[in-house]
């Protein structure tokens, strides 16, 4: 049997600069792996216990004793009231006839009147208009105007000022008109 001579790299393909990059390849790989699984450990670790403590806290106020539950019962209900309340308010409001009441001020207005805020109460079924005018005639006139509409009745100047400051010295006004019950 002849002699085999077997040369692993053969000469002429020996090249260590693939074989150093191969192994800092590898190396750096090694390196940024064992950093990840560092990581998640301590965020593990971390979440681990915030959750115990978290379990402990749930024990511990499942073990504390129930006195003044009645007075607890007693604020939650009264809040509930209370939201139920304010929550019913809104839908008042929201239920007003808006578009009629904006048709009526929209046909009683003058091109001179501008209007600011519309303020309903629901529980005296009044409305604050509050704006500014040209001159007085013209606000006395939308007062009228806002009387004779169908929405409206009692309609009442609350308050005025003239606007000295200003050369064409306007009024603001605050009027309040009771509505009707419009169907």
């Amino acid at each position: 049997m002849r002699r085999l001579k077997l040369q692993f790299p053969y000469v002429g393909q020996h090249s260590q600069t693939v074989d150093f990059s191969l192994l800092l390849i590898g190396l750096l790989t090694l390196v940024m792996v064992s950093y990840q699984f560092t990581t998640s450990a301590k965020e593990i670790d971390y979440w681990e216990t915030r959750v115990a403590r978290v379990e402990q806290q749930r024990q511990q106020r499942e073990a504390a004793p129930r006195r003044s539950s009645r007075q607890n019962q007693r604020n939650i209900t009264q809040e509930i009231r209370q939201e139920i309340q304010k929550a019913s308010v809104v839908i008042d409001e929201m239920n007003l006839p808006w578009e009629s009441f904006f048709d009526a001020i929209e046909f009683a207005s003058h091109e001179d009147v501008a209007i600011l805020s519309l303020q309903p109460s629901i529980a005296n079924n009044n409305m604050r208009i509050s704006g500014e005018a040209k001159d007085m005639s013209v606000l006395l006139l939308f007062v009228e105007a806002l009387e004779r509409e169908l929405v409206f009745e009692n309609a009442h100047l609350l308050n005025y000022k003239i606007k000295l400051d200003n050369p064409h010295k306007p009024v603001v006004f605050l009027l309040t008109a009771s509505w009707k019950h419009v169907s």
